[in-house]
């Protein structure tokens, strides 16, 4: 080896144990999993503590019309599915199944990573709570729950303004800087320290952006108000509940830990879509309401706060909802993440669909264009 060759080999390695120091020092040691994994996947719950929510002993399968899989959909779709390395599409009429597909070796009972449709999760179970009364209201404020919440700039958050995504506190929603706060969630260990380190810079309330820590902080507070991990408080007063056939899980940050609430729900497009039936009889299963029926119409209501990016007003996110209040005539809401994981409900034709798989396409404004193009091919060919 030439000495040019053995200096630039001792500098590479000076500068690795040198940023190996810092990581160490900054306690950032969860960058090497991130590195290691390089990306979210569906199949995440192989990677992380899970804890288990049951399904009840009275499970209600969905009926199958008698039209199931029969429907001819636009070869579009099929190529869009293609692209996007779908894993199920399923579609639900008048709470029938009419039609569904798996690729991949998936099928109705495997578990896949819903990311941010957990967030949709959330929102109900802060619903729930108030049906309950252990939480008074949206306009609680969160310092009600938690200590270090009630002094300073963060005793003027309240539930209403985590819901809305408008909490000013400074979470960097950044997925691809391995030293971002989002990163450090997902693959850290320690999300109550995450969350406690986070400062208010602005008055909440003043604008919409989008902020998995502000899902995180209201599943703590959803902790303090019931005294149970949300896994548990979801598996008795939602999965249960709304008929679940098939187990789900929730990653935590470590053993026992605290679940990853802004994501990381793991189930399959059947039980899935049970959320989406859930709001479209607004919070009511089988004439038992487990959600509120005014959270529910308050929840898919666009929040008009300014967008942070462009000063627009936010019609198009409610609670922990996506929104197209006015989609070719049809109001629409949905719950996303972030490969495209999708429950879509069409109010207007009792429809219900999810998509799940390892892939989203571009944005058209504020929704991915996939979305719409499902929108569009069901309509078509679902009457």
């Amino acid at each position: 080896m030439s000495k040019r060759a053995k200096r630039f080999a001792f500098g590479t390695l000076l500068v690795l144990g040198l940023l190996a120091a810092w990581i160490h020092l900054a306690d950032k040691n969860y960058v090497y999993k991130a590195a290691y994994y390089n990306f979210p996947d569906i199949d995440d719950n192989l990677i992380f503590h899970q804890r288990k929510i049951e399904a009840g002993t009275s499970p209600e399968p969905w009926p199958i019309s008698s039209n199931y899989n029969k429907l001819q959909f636009p070869e579009s779709l099929a190529q869009l599915h293609q692209e996007l390395e779908t894993v199920a599409f399923l579609v639900i009429k008048n709470d029938s199944i009419v039609y569904e597909q798996y690729w991949d070796g998936y099928s109705d009972e495997s578990l896949s990573n819903s990311f941010s449709m957990a967030k949709s999760i959330i929102s109900a179970l802060v619903g729930v709570a108030i049906q309950e009364g252990k939480i008074k209201s949206v306009e609680q404020p969160v310092g009600d729950f938690l200590p270090e919440y009630k002094e300073g700039a963060k005793a003027k958050i309240k539930l209403r303004h985590l819901l809305w995504m408008s909490s000013g506190l400074d979470w960097d929603e950044s997925y691809s800087n391995p030293f971002s706060v989002t990163t450090e969630a997902y693959y850290g260990d320690n999300l109550k320290r995450i969350i406690d380190r986070l400062e208010a810079t602005e008055d909440p309330g003043q604008a919409f952006e989008y902020k998995s820590g502000d899902t995180q902080l209201l599943s703590f507070v959803l902790e303090a108000a019931t005294g149970k991990s949300v896994s548990a408080y979801a598996e008795e007063k939602l999965w249960k509940k709304i008929g679940s056939v098939h187990n789900a899980e929730w990653s935590l940050d470590r053993p026992a830990g605290n679940e990853k609430a802004y994501c990381c729900f793991f189930s399959n497009a059947r039980d899935f879509a049970r959320l989406g039936r859930l709001y479209l009889n607004n919070g009511i299963w089988n004439n038992d309401t487990i959600v509120p029926p005014a959270y529910v119409k308050a929840s898919l209501k666009g929040s008009m706060i300014p967008k942070a990016s462009n000063g627009k007003p936010t019609d198009f996110y409610g609670y922990q909802w996506w929104l197209l209040p006015d989609y070719k005539g049809q109001e629409i809401f949905y719950a996303r993440g972030i490969l495209g994981q999708y429950i879509v409900a069409i109010p207007e034709k009792n429809i219900i669909f999810v998509r799940l798989g390892e892939k989203r396409g571009e944005r058209k404004g504020e929704h991915p264009g996939e979305v719409l193009a499902m929108i569009d091919a069901v309509n078509e060919v679902v009457k």
